[in-house]
């Protein structure tokens, strides 16, 4: 019997919305929490002549992964070990050995996938999106990646100055659990901290002033929210007080021009779900700032009744959009 597979964890509440949607279309979702692996579940790869085993257990559940009619990409959550095993050498080597055992598994599936794993590591690099979307003919920022003190400071005397502070924001290569992962303004006790930049990259971005952009992408279809944050006390990241920012929040219309870029963005890319943020300016261009291959959507849904989550049941269906099979492009 196919299957629907979403690597999520448990408590995912997107995951959890995508469920019921398809439950309403007469169809199963089945969330597979890899936290729980090898904690409590095994796998197995066997080669053969023909089809090969790709079969993972979970407790009392079996799954044939290459039976899956789909497989959602959402956050995977880690691998995580007994307590009991150790020593630390013996549990990092224990975790390394299960990684490499599934990613060959996820390999050798031949499924329709949103997204790939391998295409989602490659486009959550926030400075190749930026190339892919300059390529795509989109606008971007004038940015900065660099652990050169010397570089960042001239970038920043670059972008001008306001009230005292350059006019530029930072970013995180990575992401990060706390608020030190939201975009933020450079200040001018940042510049003078400049020298550790040695010990760690950064990203430094001119600041560009106008309204938010939400534009989630599935398949080829694409709905779009804007935001104006600018009268609340966190301008540069509508996350820090949402409560504030959705009151701006409705529906946008993309440009004819914008949103054939975005889609060019997602097929360089090998997405078939990805959530845009872009700024516009007052004089109305749009400026591309990143791409998550994971993206939340809900609270998107909630302020503007953008139907995103039959969207995403009906691509794990292929029956909006299609979704990408390893190889096809």
């Amino acid at each position: 019997m196919e299957v629907i597979l979403a690597v999520a964890p448990r408590d995912d509440v997107h995951a959890a919305a995508v469920s019921r949607a398809l439950s309403a279309r007469g169809e199963e979702l089945i969330r597979l929490d890899l936290s729980r692996f090898p904690r409590r579940g095994t796998i197995a790869l066997g080669v053969e002549r023909g089809p090969g085993q790709l079969v993972l257990r979970d407790g009392r559940r079996t799954i044939d992964v290459s039976r899956c009619r789909a497989i959602w990409w959402r956050r995977p959550a880690p691998f995580a070990l007994p307590a009991e095993v150790g020593p630390p050498a013996l549990r990092g080597f224990a975790l390394a050995e299960t990684s490499a055992a599934f990613s060959a598994l996820w390999l050798s599936v031949r499924t329709r996938w949103v997204n790939d794993p391998v295409r989602t590591e490659i486009a959550s690099r926030k400075p190749h999106q930026l190339a892919v979307a300059a390529a795509a003919g989109l606008a971007v920022p004038r940015t900065l990646v660099t652990s050169d003190p010397g570089r960042a400071r001239a970038f920043l005397r670059a972008c001008g100055a306001r009230h005292g502070a350059p006019a530029a924001v930072l970013k995180t290569l990575t992401p990060l659990p706390d608020r030190h992962a939201f975009t933020r303004r450079v200040t001018a006790r940042d510049v003078a901290a400049l020298g550790a930049l040695r010990h760690a990259p950064v990203i430094l971005q001119e600041r560009v002033d106008g309204v938010d952009l939400r534009v989630t992408a599935v398949g080829g279809r694409l709905f779009a929210m804007e935001v104006d944050a600018r009268d609340t006390a966190f301008p540069d990241d509508v996350r820090q007080d949402w409560p504030a920012a959705a009151r701006t929040a409705r529906p946008a219309r993309l440009p004819p021009a914008v949103a054939a870029g975005i889609r060019a963005v997602m097929d360089r890319l090998g997405l078939v779900y990805g959530a845009f943020d872009l700024r516009r300016r007052d004089d109305g261009e749009h400026l591309f700032l990143e791409v998550n291959p994971a993206g939340q959507w809900l609270f998107v849904e909630d302020a503007t009744g953008l139907p995103i989550t039959a969207a995403v049941a009906e691509l794990l269906l292929g029956r909006r959009g299609g979704a990408a099979r390893r190889g096809a492009r």
